[in-house]
């Protein structure tokens, strides 16, 4: 009975480590692809995006000096966060979700939240791989859900739903509309992953940026986002009471993708 009860063990384990090995060949083979038609998709695109502007720039005959002059000048006002927005959603969406993302835009009021939520609705990290997984799918999700609306709410409806709308209710759905969001976001991402020391740290260096710099550098507005965040990762792993911790461990029954 025992030799039984052991063989049957040791079958229990041979299969686990056998899933496990499963699922992480195929997670292996899908960061591959992601990787490979991200890149692909992201050149094209950025291909397109330059080719149609330059044509039209061509056509009216802009001179290369002004288009210099144009691109510094957005350079010096939001270049920043060229390097600021990639270092903050990479925690949270993971590789594949990152393609996603800046292909489509409209990251921190659409698909980070929309990537938020379905992690803590399933209780799955941000930085494991069913994590990624559930931020791939909604950011799917938000995308499609994007389109159909501007069909229907722009496309088919248009000005009929904005005159029948009184510009007051408009005029405050534009201005408390994507606060409402933000502000919910933000929430969720507190509760989803509590991290109080790096929460107080947060919400000090913005109050420092915000009511202490800005007005005595107005300057400084230009780069309060870039600013608050650098000054919160530095502080939060200079500061004293930081909390190491190993690598995260995938549960296979959890994180199994096969």
């Amino acid at each position: 009975m025992s030799a039984t009860n052991r063989t049957t063990g040791e079958n229990n384990v041979t299969d686990s480590i056998a899933t496990t090995d499963t699922g992480t060949a195929a997670w292996a083979a899908f960061d591959k692809t992601t990787s490979r038609w991200g890149r692909i998709t992201m050149i094209l695109a950025m291909i397109i995006m330059i080719t149609g502007p330059g044509i039209v720039a061509a056509q009216l005959g802009v001179q290369p000096v002004a288009v210099v002059t144009g691109v510094l000048a957005i350079a010096v006002a939001f270049g920043a966060l060229w390097f600021i927005e990639p270092l903050s959603y990479f925690p949270i969406l993971g590789p594949a979700s990152m393609y996603q993302a800046f292909m489509i835009g409209n990251i921190a009021n659409k698909l980070l939240p929309a990537a938020v939520v379905a992690q803590s609705t399933i209780g799955a990290k941000p930085e494991t791989r069913r994590g990624q997984l559930a931020a791939v799918l909604a950011i799917c999700g938000a995308a499609m859900t994007h389109l159909l609306s501007l069909l229907i709410f722009v496309g088919v409806l248009g000005t009929l739903l904005l005159n029948a709308i009184p510009p007051e209710i408009v005029t405050s759905i534009q201005t408390f509309v994507l606060p409402a969001v933000m502000g919910g976001i933000i929430v969720q991402m507190i509760a989803s992953n509590p991290q109080p020391r790096i929460l107080i740290i947060a919400i000090a260096v913005g109050l420092v940026v915000q009511l202490v710099l800005t007005p005595l550098f107005p300057v400084v507005a230009l780069f309060g986002i870039a600013i608050s965040v650098v000054a919160t990762i530095l502080l939060a792993l200079l500061l004293p009471g930081r909390k190491t911790s190993g690598p995260v461990v995938e549960d296979p029954a959890l994180e199994d993708i096969s």
